[in-house]
């Protein structure tokens, strides 16, 4: 991995901090986080990363925050949005991670994390 897609990565890894079940794999050939094999981020680029996301939120993200997030025709109907890493904040990183994991961990993981408080 070249350092520019280290350091997006790092960023990545530290605003997954505290996430149940996060495990580092690759995906489209770069690094990604996932939880129980399931996707939630990648990096794209070294200035970009694609995060999944609930498509109602994704429009509004984009119309809301267009400097930080946007999309590609070629994620255009997807539940993903594409982030500008140098461009969003650690908080706003880890809520979106935070976002993602709920989407997609399985329902009893975040079960038992709710109970857990």
């Amino acid at each position: 991995m070249g350092d520019d897609l280290a350091s997006a990565f790092d960023k990545l890894r530290a605003a997954a901090e505290g996430l149940p079940e996060i495990a580092e794999a690759t995906s489209y050939g770069t690094p990604c986080l996932q939880v129980r094999k399931k996707f939630l981020c990648r990096v794209k680029d070294a200035d970009t990363i694609a995060i999944m996301c609930p498509l109602e939120e994704k429009q509004m993200l984009i119309e809301a925050a267009a400097q930080i997030y946007f999309e590609t025709a070629h994620y255009h109907g997807w539940p993903v949005v594409l982030v500008r890493i140098d461009a969003i904040s650690a908080d706003e990183l880890h809520h979106r991670l935070e976002r993602a994991w709920l989407m997609q961990a399985p329902k009893s993981l975040v079960k038992a994390r709710q109970a857990a408080g």
